[in-house]
């Protein structure tokens, strides 16, 4: 029985335990990556394991959020990221060098490699045949102190792409198909693993572009085989040193399939507010648009870039829009500047932004009152850009550009520009925006701004608990939910007091107050709960606030490690419909905790005051187990040897 080129890359990176589904085990991390929204945390954490090096092959600390200094507190946390950069051996991306997802794709990415980062679009890189995996900063900041990432062993589903697509279609389009084939649930538990004749018609970029909204399936990654493609992207980004042909075998079994004839999608969105929220563009044809926005890690290629230059090129943004552009990379800013589209943007009547994530964050751009914008983006959660009640749908670059002329939703299929690019033999490089660490580090001193304030630590957890239920929440809520993430609170990052008083307050401004109040509480929850960004802010802060262990139906796979990894209990029912026999004043009562979790992952509890007997399971491995008696992962890893060796 062949191997699948997941198979092949995790095995060959296998450090410890045994390749089954469903199984724990450690692989040798390649490389890493962390931007600033999360940054300021993995290196505290960094610091608090205190390596004598960063045992990677190459790490890479990007300024690409925080980027609007309206304070002193986010150039305080840039200075600081740069500090501990010198300090460990990190490459160090100033502000404005790009979006570190289109930036480590263009300089860093390499087949056959595994690269783990602090934000959950890290799998991006899975276009050029890398396992690269979003994950928590503490996960991040072990894989840099020690060499190694714990993970279960996913199912494989593969999607297998066939026919060849339209002229109009974007690797956006195609990614929608897939949402709105397995909606926003689909790949949990999976990496989603690309094959098919359909393959040949893909760049690197709209590869890219599908594995980058892959996060938004719940999938642990999503990866493209590495073919002559992926070497012709290399040549051209001056590194054909890096690429290495891989691929699954032909007779490579899978977990699960779904084939998507590409021929036959059309321009696609996705409608307020969910990414799986999925509609034919043709569909929403005239719906008036007042803001329109492209770039973002998932659509600021040279490629989208072009695209939309050649639709402004003669045009004018309609009267009543705002439209906006932030390429991704300072090299696609420079390729524009140089061959003219740049001007044909500002000519059109664009607001040119710089290289960064600004309005994807809900950095700047937040729509107005009841806006409708359409977004390059990945994520249209409600309020994520700014404005709690805009209309925010997820498009491709050509509809966006197109609509934002029109002034309404417009659908390509009705207009006929010729929208092929050449692409340059080289794209070049532009280097100045990297600082490389010194060949004597250890001796460069840290600098720590006054905003940045120590992650706290989880106590072990008490034997016997009595837990009031802070609050019980609906299905998929997100990081952005538990912890906001506007531009108001996003200079507060690495300050967890601060956001503390935002936990949660989207659904109820008293939480915050009552938690502190209980000093020892537990979220309730439907599925799917803490989707959405890695940011493990969404762990930190309800450990701050004393709260000790969330239920929910389900998690989504990165939040749920983030628990693990600060000694917060991730419980889930053993029966669904038992979550309808907990009220949102009652108390669950927990006995003999650590016996019962080291006997195995069922776990007995009391709904007080109903004295109703329920079951729980943590599903936890031999380590996660361990990590939770001892009150977290950070406590539990500076007694592993570099590598596990």
């Amino acid at each position: 029985m062949g191997k699948t080129l997941t198979a092949k890359i995790l095995e060959s990176h296998l450090l410890q335990g045994t390749f089954e589904v469903g199984s724990e085990i450690a692989v040798k991390i390649n490389q890493t990556l962390t931007q600033d929204s999360t940054g300021t945390m993995c290196y505290l954490q960094l610091l608090a394991l205190d390596p004598d090096r960063c045992h990677t092959d190459l790490s890479v600390a990007y300024i690409d959020h925080n980027m609007l200094q309206t304070g002193f507190e986010n150039m305080d946390d840039h200075v600081f990221i740069q500090s501990v950069a010198q300090h460990y051996g990190i490459i160090f991306s100033k502000a404005g060098g790009g979006i570190c997802h289109q930036v480590h794709l263009e300089r860093f990415s390499k087949p056959n490699s595994i690269l783990i980062g602090s934000d959950s679009h890290t799998p991006t890189c899975g276009g050029v045949g890398s396992i690269a995996i979003g994950a928590g900063g503490l996960d991040v900041a072990i894989g840099m102190a020690k060499g190694f990432y714990f993970m279960k062993v996913p199912k494989v589903f593969n999607v297998i792409l066939t026919g060849k697509p339209k002229s109009y279609l974007n690797g956006k389009d195609i990614i929608l198909s897939v949402l709105q084939a397995i909606s926003v649930k689909g790949g949990v538990g999976y990496i989603m693993e690309y094959s098919g004749d359909g393959l040949q018609y893909l760049s690197v970029t709209d590869r890219a572009t599908i594995c980058n909204m892959g996060a938004e399936l719940g999938a642990t990654t999503s990866i493209f085989p590495s073919d002559e493609i992926t070497k012709t992207y290399f040549t051209q980004h001056q590194r054909p040193e890096d690429f290495v042909a891989m691929s699954a075998d032909a007779d490579a079994v899978y977990d699960e399939t779904l084939v998507l004839n590409l021929s036959e999608i059309v321009p696609l969105a996705a409608k307020p507010h969910s990414p799986d929220n999925v509609v034919k563009v043709s569909e929403l044809v005239g719906i008036k648009v007042d803001q329109v926005a492209i770039g973002s890690c998932t659509n600021s290629s040279y490629a989208d870039m072009m695209k939309v230059a050649k639709i402004l090129k003669g045009k004018q943004v309609h009267p009543n829009v705002s439209l906006v552009i932030s390429p991704g990379s300072a090299n696609i800013l420079r390729l524009l500047a140089e061959n003219g589209a740049l001007s044909d943007m500002i000519s059109a009547g664009a607001r040119i932004l710089e290289s960064g994530c600004g309005p994807c964050i809900g950095m700047g751009q937040a729509p107005k009152s009841e806006g409708v914008s359409l977004r390059t983006f990945n994520r249209n959660f409600m309020g994520r850009s700014g404005t709690q009640n805009a209309q925010v749908y997820l498009v491709s670059p050509e509809t966006a550009a197109y609509s934002a002329i029109d002034g309404a939703i417009s659908d390509p299929l009705t207009h006929q520009d010729d929208l092929t690019i050449i692409q340059p033999a080289t794209y070049g490089r532009v280097d100045r925006y990297f600082i490389y660490p010194p060949e004597i580090r250890k001796a460069n001193p840290i600098l720590m701004g006054p905003n940045i304030k120590p992650f706290p630590l989880s106590e072990i957890m008490s034997d016997d608990l009595t837990l009031p239920v802070l609050i019980k929440l609906k299905s998929n809520i997100t990081t952005d939910d538990i912890v906001p993430s506007h531009a108001k609170l996003l200079p507060y990052r690495s300050n967890v007091p601060y956001l503390s008083d935002y936990c949660l307050t989207v659904f109820d401004p008293t939480v915050p107050k009552r938690a502190r109040a209980l000093n020892g509480s537990i979220i309730v929850a439907q599925e799917n709960y803490g989707q959405g960004s890695s940011r493990e802010h969404a762990a930190l802060v309800p450990l701050y606030l004393g709260i000790k262990a969330v239920i929910a139906v389900s998690f989504a796979r990165i939040h749920r490690s983030n628990l693990i990894n600060v000694g917060l209990f991730p419980f889930t029912f053993e029966n669904p419909e038992d979550l309808n026999l907990i009220l949102p004043t009652d108390s669950i009562k927990l006995v003999n905790v650590v016996e019962q979790v080291q006997s195995g992952n069922r776990i007995e509890a009391t709904i007080l005051p109903s004295q109703k007997k329920i079951y729980l399971k943590l599903d936890l491995s031999d380590r996660e187990s361990e990590v939770l008696l001892k009150g977290g992962w950070l406590n539990y890893v500076k007694g592993l040897k570099v590598g596990l060796v």
